[in-house]
């Protein structure tokens, strides 16, 4: 005789709670304690219990996935081999794991492939959208408020618009740098920015300038960087060529910062002793440096999850106002300045 297929009474029966209780963390509720998660999860676990999804699905009229969006990444390489997309990545799977929601990754880096994102969308063949844009002119965020798509953005969009987002105080994050390079005594410091046209580099530019004016430094001279190793490079030879007598540099991602310093040590500089060196994000490269790369922190992991826990909120109370989380950034110095 075939044995029947566990059911959610019998899970609520092992886990020793209620059958509404082990139905809110079948479907992915939020607001249940994470140890009766833990507790649940494990009698389900035990029991072999196996949730019916398209009978949930038709309930719920939710399919128990999210769409994280990479718009105006330049490929499928480009995301795979940078450390802040992984971090992005790292920050939502997490997150999601712990609400029974899987992640659907899409590269949107043509207008093409914004309109598949679009479309697969507006069908329903997922619930809503994490999306993580490259450049303020993206299209892609107002595309989706028009199809009325439940989307998250990480950082501000570029044109203000009624969307839940979060962000850093990337300003900040450029003030804490220079604060720090004057404090130890740095007097011709440069910066190498992020580019321009994304919103985050130009707070990190302006704020780590308007600092430096603060100290009575009116001028910084700058170069602007593609957030790419090899960007850093070309930006830090131009700068030392132009001023050789330079003693701080200030580069707006950590992978900058990491060439720069190679390329100061290829032009025999010594770091820290004839110039300092502090990045932004605090993400691997700055502990592949040598010295140990001081730099301004990014809550990546933090602020991916931040946005996650922003949308399935979004999702569980429909038509509720647009949000915004604001991080701080931290220093953290180590041995580069």
């Amino acid at each position: 005789m075939t044995k029947a297929a566990p059911t959610l009474e019998d899970v609520a029966r092992v886990a020793g709670v209620s059958r509404a209780t082990v139905s809110r963390v079948v479907n992915g509720t939020r607001n249940v304690d994470p140890e009766l998660q833990a507790t649940v999860r494990n009698a389900i676990e035990e029991t072999g219990y196996t949730p019916n999804r398209v009978a949930r699905s038709l309930v719920t009229r939710r399919t128990g996935t999210v769409a994280l969006v990479i718009s105006g990444a330049g490929g499928g390489s480009d995301v795979f081999t940078d450390p802040f997309f992984g971090r992005v990545t790292a920050g939502v799977v997490d997150f999601l794991r712990l609400h029974a929601v899987h992640p659907v990754l899409m590269l949107a880096d043509t207008d093409a492939a914004r309109t598949e994102v679009v479309e697969f969308l507006r069908q329903g063949s997922a619930d809503g959208a994490l999306l993580v844009t490259t450049h303020s002119a993206d299209p892609l965020p107002a595309r989706l408020l028009d199809a009325s798509v439940p989307a998250v953005l990480y950082a501000r969009p570029g044109t203000p618009m009624p969307v839940s987002y979060v962000d850093m105080d990337h300003r900040a994050g450029g003030a804490l740098a220079a604060d720090h390079l004057v404090r130890t005594g740095r007097r011709n410091v440069v910066t190498i920015s992020g580019p321009l046209d994304v919103l985050a580099s130009r707070d990190r530019h302006d704020g780590f300038r308007d600092a430096m004016a603060r100290h009575g430094f009116p001028y910084v001279p700058s170069a602007e960087g593609g957030f790419t190793g090899e960007s850093g490079v070309v930006a830090m030879q131009q700068l030392i060529i132009e001023h050789p007598d330079l003693d701080g540099v200030f580069a707006a991602n950590d992978l900058m910062a990491q060439a720069a310093m190679n390329c100061l040590h290829s032009y025999g500089r010594e770091i820290p002793g004839d110039v300092a060196v502090v990045g932004f994000d605090d993400s691997a490269p700055a502990l592949a440096c040598r010295p140990l790369l001081t730099t301004v922190r990014q809550p990546v992991e933090d602020m991916a999850a931040a946005m996650a826990d922003l949308l399935l909120e979004s999702l569980e109370k429909p038509g509720q106002r647009p949000r915004s989380v604001i991080f701080e950034p931290e220093l953290v110095v180590r041995g580069s300045a």
